[in-house]
């Protein structure tokens, strides 16, 4: 984004108490001026007091609009004839230069919510997101004078880091390392915060928070992807199986040879293990058999 032209300065303001109390004593005065010219004969003193009362009346008037009220969270831009002359954020009464316009700013906390979005991810999967960010303005003067609309300006920012940021990632990563959208949203919600950061910096605007709020495989392969989840559970639940088999095999053998109650040799260990390898790694439970002759017959 190019460097910002204008920043945010206070500008010359004082309270607006004494600025309306002076008021309404120059619009009295000015009234009083015109009543006491009826009580004067000459008639050039007449219309001289009653020029002083409309000037005074209209001078208090003018200087009168220059009083406006600041609420908390709000700010006031202060433009001279197109000159940015400097931001109120003093909440209350203020008086300003009354020639002078003031746009009012909402320096408040806002939530900005993206429609459902639906992008390929890096794997060239379709897949549809939707995010929500936090965000306030930062630099008022950046935010009326750098950018047409920050509204809008945020809006498709957001929109178009969004969309980055799902091309490039997988939804699920192939790879243990890698970064996937499912299973590093922290990691990849951190990455999303400082690419809106970047985006938005020119108007202003100030990210608070940033978080997915939709995160799903498109319709159309929706289906088929479950199943190469559902497949993946089950690979990874039948390793964990075979993990903890093993293991309480080595323990089987090693308890029996350290309590020596009986000798097995290597054919009736691999019998031994193939029987509780069944045992602990089958589905139903096993159906004993009894032999009534030896191993070897």
């Amino acid at each position: 984004m190019p460097a910002p032209r204008v920043r945010e300065f206070a500008a010359h303001s004082i309270g607006g108490g004494l600025a309306l109390l002076l008021g309404l004593v120059g619009l009295l005065l000015g009234a009083a001026l015109i009543v006491g010219a009826t009580t004067v004969a000459a008639a050039g003193g007449k219309a001289a007091l009653i020029v002083a009362g409309i000037l005074v009346g209209l001078a208090a008037f003018i200087a009168m609009c220059g009083l406006n009220t600041v609420a908390p969270g709000e700010a006031r831009v202060v433009q001279l004839f197109g000159r940015y002359r400097g931001t109120i954020r003093q909440d209350g009464l203020r008086w300003v230069n009354p020639f002078t316009s003031r746009t009012k700013i909402s320096t408040r906390v806002r939530n900005h919510e993206t429609a459902v979005l639906k992008v390929n991810d890096a794997y060239g999967n379709p897949i549809e997101l939707a995010a929500v960010v936090v965000w306030r303005v930062e630099d008022t003067a950046r935010a009326s004078f750098e950018v047409d609309d920050f509204l809008e300006f945020v809006a498709t920012q957001t929109e178009a880091a969004v969309r980055h940021i799902a091309i490039e990632y997988p939804y699920d990563a192939h790879e243990e390392e890698g970064l996937s959208l499912r299973g590093n949203a922290e990691e990849i919600t951190e990455k999303l915060a400082v690419e809106l950061r970047a985006r938005v910096d020119a108007a202003g605007v100030s990210i608070i928070e940033s978080r997915f709020t939709h995160l799903a495989y498109a319709p159309e392969i929706a289906s088929a992807m479950l199943q190469r989840q559902q497949a993946g559970a089950v690979v990874a639940a039948r390793r964990q199986i075979v993990d903890g088999a093993v293991g309480m095999v080595e323990a089987a053998l090693a308890r029996i040879a350290e309590r020596d109650i009986v000798e097995l040799d290597s054919e009736r260990k691999a019998a031994m293990v193939s029987n509780l390898m069944v045992v602990l790694c089958g589905d139903r439970a096993p159906q004993p058999v009894l032999n009534a002759g030896s191993l070897y017959q």
